[in-house]
């Protein structure tokens, strides 16, 4: 029998009760990890556990308050004796212009996009390092790598979420705990609903890309697997982007070469 590619790995997944961390949770149990599913979320995290067996175990996380990490490693060594990776996942967006958008607004979406990973990374690292060593990954985005307007607090954000993996991998990697970032593009979640992109568009709207379409969650989670797999023993440090080539450029239709 094949050995599945995450067998005996415990992995804590943050914002794991939907949408990319959901499907990362799917696609690591179905690898063969135990997977912690971290979440605010306590009804969608406690069903998605259950249905995902016994290796599985829901644990309630407020990913901004350090105690709450605290009790999180506590639980997942109680639980099962180690803990090999993490995949700090969850994330708040809210769109608005500069000049509008309210500090409050800002620190919120600052305090979970970044603080969050710092923490987790903080909190957790320790435990890696003690089992011999692992697999951190945070989850930025493709405006990690641009600027996009009316994201000024999501943007800055992610770019700071990319900065400081590089900084972790320097740190940790010597201590054989990998540190990567991934970066989605347009994924059909929940967080498209922020942008307003009615059905009956999307297609239109990533016809800019080379591949035409939104991404979907399992996409993104077969990438997180891979990087949190001893198959990406010699990864460190990196960004993989996985945006159906949004960041690639930009066609005219009018030129020789476009797509019909």
């Amino acid at each position: 029998m094949t050995k599945a590619r995450l067998d005996g790995k415990v992995i804590i997944v943050t914002g794991g009760a939907r949408g990319i961390g959901e499907a990362i949770s799917r696609v690591f149990s179905q690898e063969g990890a135990s997977v912690v599913v971290a979440d605010i979320l306590r009804n969608e995290g406690e069903a998605l556990a259950a249905s995902l067996g016994s290796t599985a175990l829901f644990c309630e996380l407020d990913v901004v308050k350090k105690a709450s990490w605290v009790r999180l490693v506590e639980t997942v060594t109680q639980r099962f004796g180690r803990i090999d990776g993490l995949i700090n996942n969850a994330g708040v967006i809210k769109p608005g212009a500069i000049v509008d958008f309210a500090e409050a607004d800002f620190q919120a979406i600052l305090s979970v996009n970044l603080i969050g990973p710092f923490l987790g990374m903080q909190t957790v690292a320790p435990a890696i390092v003690r089992n011999g060593g692992g697999s951190i990954l945070n989850m930025s985005s493709s405006t990690g790598m641009e600027g996009v307007n009316g994201l000024a607090a999501y943007c800055s954000t992610k770019w700071a979420l990319r900065g400081l993996t590089k900084v972790a991998a320097l740190e940790l990697g010597p201590k054989g705990v990998r540190v990567n970032s991934i970066h989605p593009g347009g994924i059909d979640t929940s967080l498209k609903d922020v942008f307003a992109v009615q059905p009956d568009r999307v297609d239109d709207v990533f016809k800019q890309q080379p591949i035409h379409r939104m991404g979907t969650p399992a996409e993104v989670a077969r990438v997180a697997a891979f990087l949190s797999s001893d198959e990406a023993s010699y990864i460190c440090g990196t960004e993989i982007v996985v945006d159906g080539g949004m960041l690639t450029g930009h066609y005219y239709r009018e030129l020789p070469g476009a797509p019909a």
